[in-house]
């Protein structure tokens, strides 16, 4: 697993392209041949771009899933709506399709932020409000998320 790391402000054309900043295409170089995914986030009104490599790793997870159980076969379409496989072109810009635009309410100013292995894409007044804090402590996010976990290797938990 790759880890990406960085948030970067862009702007999207009429046409639907982003061009990618140098620091984020240079981390995603091992990937620009084998291609992306591109899909609706679960959680937030963003998009995730996976590298293939990626996306790959998650269908297994989702392909040990039993399709007779109707909440996972609802489950994997819903995940899987709007799943477009897309490619960075050779002057680094990607391409966003239309309905995928709509989806996260993209206009014209972008963040790219990394998400561990993968880059969301939001409209930057959705990425603002989504980090703000106004509908979460993240302190009191940090501790219920990372407050059980020590680890011992370096004494920081």
């Amino acid at each position: 697993m790759n880890t990406i790391i960085g948030t970067y402000e862009c702007k999207i054309d009429a046409k639907g392209r982003v061009l990618l900043p140098a620091p984020l295409k240079k981390q995603l170089t091992d990937s620009l041949n084998d291609g992306f995914v591109l899909k609706r986030s679960v959680f937030q009104p963003c998009l995730e771009l996976y590298p293939m490599a990626e996306w790959n790793l998650m269908m297994q997870k989702i392909n040990k899933l039993n399709r007779f159980v109707k909440k996972n076969n609802d489950f994997i379409r819903r995940f899987t709506a709007g799943v477009k496989v897309v490619e960075i072109d050779n002057l680094g810009r990607l391409l966003i399709p239309k309905d995928l635009m709509a989806f996260g309410n993209i206009s014209k100013d972008l963040v790219l932020s990394s998400a561990v292995n993968i880059v969301e894409i939001w409209d930057k007044d959705f990425y603002e409000k989504s980090i703000s804090g106004d509908d979460v402590d993240f302190a009191d996010l940090a501790e219920d998320v990372m407050g059980n976990i020590n680890d011992d290797d370096n004494g920081i938990s």
